[in-house]
């Protein structure tokens, strides 16, 4: 299942960056039998069909969500679920619903303008030397068997490193931008989303840079679980509220995307660190290995792919990777993977 989790999401990588609507896609939406909705005006421009009377204003409704896929604020689509919700409470849409948009359990809406968090690298916490529980024996067999493991004192960032943050970096080191950036910048209003489509490497290189280094996976869930071996890192019981993952979106009934670092207040770990669960699996230090006393035997343990710890986003559930957010979960990818869910934390040691 960890296997066929590591190829579909990797697939989804390059499959998300393809426009919404092809060409070849948009002749066989047009041409589609009984369509009058696009029979007659498929060639013409949508405020044809679609107007307040003088062109200003596009009222796009039904199934028009299914087919438009622009940025535009005066568009319906799926895609962007800021002007769905708009469209849903019966308002127009216009870029300061986008921007306010805030869900259920969120401190922060989902865009706006500016930062709250800045371009600095992030603040740390302190998680002070003791042991803990590390991995379960109720789920995956690679996350068993449940152990105890003592660590020396270390810091780690209270948040996932950002998208401007991260622009800091390439900017002074020249560091190629990732993916979804434009000109070398982020994506409007996503100035503390967490940076995403960066490979190992690339946060390897932002860590040691801001004088850091990745957390290794123990040091992860520590700073995650606490020391009461509980499940998420509010507790035992999840609560969808309190993190950004796959069922928060199925609540709302919006696609999934990155929410600003740290807006899930009730999410955050015994230590005060926030997104430990969802947003972006997150890169870190260790090689994937069984874990001591393990029986299981797996081809893919050794030092061939790295940990991400965290779970994310986006829902994988259609192939069987299993539920992401309790924080003994785990996946294992090549170092060069980059995507839409993976970002990353730095730590260090204590001073």
């Amino acid at each position: 299942m960890k296997i066929l989790f590591h190829s579909a999401i990797f697939l989804f990588a390059c499959l998300i960056l393809t426009p919404a609507l092809s060409a070849a896609s948009r002749a066989q939406h047009e041409a589609t039998p009984g369509d009058t909705h696009h029979q007659a005006q498929a060639t013409k421009p949508c405020t044809t069909c679609h107007s307040d009377g003088r062109g200003e204003k596009i009222k796009f409704g039904g199934n028009c969500i299914e087919c438009h896929t622009t940025n535009s604020p005066d568009v319906v689509t799926k895609k962007n679920p800021f002007i769905q919700v708009a469209l849903n409470s019966g308002s127009t849409p216009t870029n300061s619903s986008q921007k306010s948009w805030r869900g259920p359990g969120m401190r922060l809406p989902i865009l706006y303008p500016g930062t709250h968090l800045g371009a600095e690298p992030n603040k740390m916490v302190l998680i002070p030397a003791g042991s803990f529980i590390m991995g379960t024996d109720s789920r995956m067999p690679d996350e068993g068997p449940q152990h105890k493991v003592t660590l020396p004192a270390f810091r780690i960032d209270v948040y996932e490193v950002t998208n401007l943050q991260y622009k800091k970096f390439i900017d002074a080191t020249d560091h190629k931008s990732p993916q979804h950036f434009s000109d070398r910048t982020y994506p409007e209003g996503k100035a503390d989303h967490p940076v995403t489509f960066v490979s190992w490497k690339d946060a390897h290189d932002y860590c040691a840079w801001a004088g850091k280094r990745l957390p290794t996976d123990q040091e992860w869930e520590k700073a995650a679980r606490g020391t009461d071996g509980r499940m998420f890192p509010w507790g035992n019981e999840f609560v969808p509220n309190n993190a950004n993952t796959p069922l928060y979106w199925k609540n709302v009934q919006l696609e999934g995307d990155t929410t600003p670092a740290g807006a899930f207040a009730a999410g955050a770990s015994p230590y005060g660190v926030y997104d430990m669960s969802g947003n972006v699996w997150e890169w870190t230090e260790s090689w994937y290995k069984a874990y001591p006393g393990s029986k299981d035997k797996s081809e893919n343990y050794g030092e061939q792919y790295k940990t991400l710890k965290g779970g994310s986003w986006w829902d994988c559930s259609f192939y069987q990777c299993g539920i992401s957010a309790p924080v003994f979960n785990r996946a294992f990818f090549d170092v060069k993977v980059k995507n839409a869910s993976f970002g990353f934390r730095c730590a260090k040691n204590a001073e």
